[in-house]
């Protein structure tokens, strides 16, 4: 019952997080917007955003810190795709991989589809030029793609690693790789204060998805029995 408890309220924050998420957009698209950015590109709750931009500043360094950190994530969902490759030679079979990595793996196929929508369909640009062309801004796919992989990474981590000290390490980095990156995107100043926002509520919103389809499966699948009767990992 605690399960399936944890389990709506994760999908349940999820929809909540994803419909501020729209109402976001839908601000950013359609309220107060004016061509502040580079070469004349537009971006919406102006007023608000180039308030920000002017407060914070620009501060490169922490850009390239954060791309630094982006690199742990991808090498940490690198290092599960190495996990559920070695499953699969092992059994000769994708089916007999656990639940829990073949859905992790669907989950970061999401994430990655999420990033590609954003990239090809532009909802603003970046407040500066980091390069000769204008580059997507909303949402902060780099703040997004951190939170979902280094999140999921906990609960996983939280399951799988049995050492209480190698555990506790792993939890502080991923705590530390989100937090850095959130906090440098924002004050590195290549993206508007709304991107941060936004790559914030689509992040969270996917990682809740995420730990409530992982308890769906810890409930309900065989290979997840073991989980059961230790719920506080599940």
């Amino acid at each position: 019952m605690e399960t399936k408890k944890k389990m709506m309220i994760g999908f349940g924050v999820s929809g909540v997080l994803f419909l501020i998420f729209g109402v976001l957009l839908g601000l950013v698209l359609k309220v107060n917007v004016q061509a502040i950015g580079p070469e004349g590109s537009v971006i919406g709750l102006a007023t608000l955003n180039g308030y920000m931009h002017e407060l914070i500043g620009v501060h490169i360094i922490w850009y390239h810190i954060t791309e630094w950190f982006g690199l742990v994530a991808i090498l940490t969902a690198f290092g599960f795709a190495v996990v559920g490759l070695v499953q699969v030679v092992k059994e000769k079979s994708l089916f007999r991989v656990e639940k829990s990595l073949i859905w992790l793996g669907g989950y970061f196929v999401l994430v990655i589809g999420i990033y590609i929508f954003f990239e090809k369909y532009v909802i603003n640009y970046r407040p500066i030029m980091l390069s000769e062309y204008l580059e997507p801004s909303f949402p902060s796919t780099h703040t997004m793609i951190v939170l979902c992989i280094m999140g999921a990474a906990m609960i996983q981590f939280q399951r799988r690693i049995k050492n209480q000290k190698v555990r506790y390490a792993a939890h502080i980095l991923s705590v530390l790789t989100i937090a850095v990156t959130v906090i440098g995107r924002m004050i590195s100043g290549v993206h508007w204060f709304t991107d941060i926002i936004a790559g914030l509520l689509i992040g969270t919103a996917m990682l809740f998805l995420y730990y409530a389809v992982d308890l769906l499966i810890c409930q309900f699948l065989p290979d997840f029995q073991r989980c059961k009767s230790n719920e506080q990992n599940c």
